[in-house]
């Protein structure tokens, strides 16, 4: 199984909403807000002719794109740690702007990752990112398999040893046999670690056998079942999820009614297993900036 260490690329830490951030961890309990979100390139979609007549915003620049993704900021500033699907590292659509690095700034996450899956130089450059308030140890980008490139995996590792926590953000494929195939490689990562997340769009739903496979061959768990997504106007479909280890006990977990894309976002809470360390012994991080009081 093969990955590449990616450059880890991160903003300045001044930026941060520090009256939003408040330490709350304690010796035996440590909660992280989580969030996936599908934000379709930061274009706003409400209904089904949208895909039509505002198809040229996925070529070109659009004046409303920038508000919709300060909007976005506005909601994933309330979280620790967020997955981005459908992002874009820069190209001509986005206005040269690399949509993970424009949320982690406006919304004051000092650590971002990201990584680029479909590379169609200045017109559009499809990608995913990570943004997170506490600081990575490695950050690996996977090729998923499939017969049309261009689908990855971003995995994020905090802490170090057995007791690391890792977090993979994907978007699958659509067909059902190569989401089968990725899922498989994905569930090869995560058997290899004791403290998983998996979030993203899997395009599958929760009675799927593919999704059926992945926990069964991982040991993770889907916390809450059926939550529809899809399309965000109507949502009838969930295809966005977030799995973890049977180590990571799940506080709360909702979709969100914030229809800034043709997806709605998830949100959970989790605790860590008391075991779990960041960083070593002592993390400063986990204690001053770690954790958020706010709630959207």
């Amino acid at each position: 199984m093969s990955s590449i260490p990616i450059f880890i690329r991160e903003q300045s830490s001044r930026g941060a909403d520090s009256g939003a951030i408040s330490a709350e961890a304690s010796t035996n309990r440590r909660s992280l807000r989580l969030l996936t979100y599908n934000i379709q390139a930061g274009i706003a979609t409400s209904h089904y002719h949208h895909y039509f007549i505002h198809s040229w915003k996925h070529v070109l620049p659009c004046p409303g794109r920038r508000q919709n993704l300060d909007r976005i900021a506005d909601l994933v500033r309330h979280y620790d740690i967020v997955g981005l699907q459908e992002a874009d590292s820069g190209s001509l659509r986005s206005g040269y702007i690399n949509l993970t690095e424009y949320l982690a700034n406006k919304a004051g996450f000092p650590h971002w990752y990201d990584q680029t899956n479909r590379n169609f130089g200045m017109f559009a450059q499809h990608s995913m990112g990570v943004l997170s308030r506490l600081r990575a140890g490695e950050v690996s980008e996977h090729r998923l398999p499939g017969m049309i490139p261009g689908r990855g995996a971003l995995t994020v590792r905090y802490g170090n040893g057995r007791d690391a926590l890792v977090l993979m953000l994907v978007h699958l494929a659509l067909g059902r046999r190569a989401r089968l195939r990725q899922l498989g490689f994905i569930g090869e990562i995560a058997r290899e670690y004791r403290h998983v997340i998996v979030m993203g769009d899997l395009n599958c739903r929760s009675d799927s056998p593919e999704l059926a496979h992945l926990i069964d061959h991982a040991g993770l768990r889907e916390p809450a079942h059926d939550l529809h997504t899809f399309p965000s106007w109507r949502p009838v479909r969930n295809i966005d999820h977030i799995l973890v280890s049977p180590s990571i006990r799940v506080d709360d977990v909702s979709v969100l009614n914030y229809p800034l894309s043709d997806h709605l976002p998830i949100a959970m809470e989790v605790s860590l297993p008391q075991e779990f360390e960041p960083a070593g012994r002592h993390h400063p991080g986990w204690d001053s900036h770690a954790f958020i009081n706010a709630r959207p």
